[in-house]
């Protein structure tokens, strides 16, 4: 037999009979990425996505807002590394005035607002952050000691608030036993001022140590972004590992 130099070895030829049935493999077809079906799914995530981002958005614009605190001015209240939230509905549903857009999340700063509803006012005691009045850039937190309407004096550290001394040693600390001139800084000695309409006097539990309405004035209302409630986490940063952590301010109320 004369052999066939274009066959291969070893591969089976298919049989020319009509009577040899065949069978086909079963095909299974997968859907494209360009399916209907797969056109679906990613417009489920995307779209997923998109919602949680406008959710994040609207609760941290209209209801709550996390914050850190990177100094010591409101010590022993407030630690350098606490995480705090911020109730933006504390006093009413806020409407943001004067925003600009910037290419970050959120997307949008805003650097003041109007109140739509009033829920409460701002009251002696609270703790609030704010935009700084000397640069509205920065978010400021401190606690309230003047209400608008309120006659306030500091004598050798002693705030005297309508001619009665403030009873603030509960949260707060004074770690300098100097007394400073008035004419010098205001830190210790100021002669008598009215609050005004719609301001508030703020100052740092950590009284030697903060800066605040002694220096800068007052806080407009539509400048407060809102009132602390709660530390949700509190980062040390020294120590050993263990200590890096401080659990037990985790949950605490801020009041």
């Amino acid at each position: 037999m004369e052999h066939n130099p274009n066959s291969l070895e070893g591969t089976k030829t298919s049989s020319t009979d009509p009577n040899v049935s065949r069978e086909a493999a079963p095909h299974t077809e997968k859907p494209q990425a360009d399916s209907p079906a797969g056109k679906s799914i990613w417009r489920e995530y995307a779209e997923a996505i998109i919602i949680a981002m406008l959710l994040a958005f609207t609760i941290r614009v209209f209801v709550v807002q996390a914050f850190k605190i990177p100094s010591g001015s409101m010590i022993p209240s407030l630690l350098i590394g606490d995480h705090i939230l911020v109730n933006k509905m504390a006093y009413g549903f806020q409407l943001p005035q004067d925003c600009k857009f910037d290419l970050s999340f959120p997307p949008m700063t805003c650097y003041s607002s109007k109140s739509l509803i009033d829920f409460d006012r701002p009251e002696r005691g609270d703790v609030i952050v704010f935009r700084y009045p000397e640069d509205e850039e920065k978010d400021f937190i401190k606690r309230i000691v003047g209400k608008p309407g309120d006659t306030l004096q500091i004598r050798n550290k002693i705030i005297y608030v309508n001619g009665k001394p403030l009873d603030d040693k509960t949260w707060t600390q004074r770690i300098d036993p100097g007394i400073i001139d008035g004419r010098i800084t205001p830190r210790d000695n100021i002669d008598p001022i009215t609050v005004p309409t719609d301001s508030y006097f703020v100052m740092g539990d950590n009284r030697d140590q903060s800066l605040d309405s002694r220096f800068w004035g007052y806080v407009k209302i539509h400048k407060i972004k809102g009132r602390a409630f709660l530390v949700y986490w509190s980062w040390k940063g020294q120590g050993s590992m263990s200590e890096w952590v401080r659990w037990d301010r985790i949950g605490k109320i801020i009041d």
